[in-house]
């Protein structure tokens, strides 16, 4: 934090899915929802963004910046198993027919996202919605820790 502003606070300073994740969490937040960024459902996978809605869904928003960080992208599908709908988050520029039919897609920015398709919704078992809300509080939790006390050696 410098001056009472920390780089999270000026989107210029962000990476291009950085400024898209910014913009998801703002706009689920006017709908209610909370959400972390980079969460790790399971060894080898990280969600860009994992929310948690009032009546306890759990979305999963992947942010692609360009085509090629599309192309690059050959887990998508295994996030599918840990969400109750799944999204992509893009900007205004991106070829949005290069994305798969039957999935959620969001415009956002760096300030807001706009809902344009909503996601097919695939209820999660309950033995795996418990085990999500488990890693969702303990990752925001370390969040919050590491924030209020950078050295504390939480390890997130």
């Amino acid at each position: 934090m410098v001056g009472g502003m920390n780089r999270m606070d000026d989107p210029l300073t962000l990476l291009p899915g950085q400024r898209l994740q910014r913009g998801v969490c703002r706009g689920l937040l006017a709908m209610d929802f909370v959400t972390v960024e980079e969460l790790v459902p399971a060894p080898g996978l990280r969600v860009d963004v994992m929310a948690v809605g009032p009546k306890g869904e759990i979305w999963v928003v992947e942010c692609k910046s360009g085509r090629a960080d599309y192309r690059a992208d050959r887990k998508w599908q295994g996030y599918l198993e840990w969400c109750d709908r799944f999204f992509w988050a893009v900007d205004a520029e991106f070829p949005v027919d290069l994305l798969p039919e039957g999935t959620g897609l969001i415009l956002a920015d760096a300030y807001d996202a706009e809902i344009l398709r909503m996601g097919p919704e695939v209820p999660l078992a309950p033995a795996r919605r418990k085990v999500m809300m488990q890693k969702f509080a303990r990752h925001a939790a370390l969040r919050l820790q590491s924030l209020r006390d950078p050295g504390a050696g939480a390890v997130w």
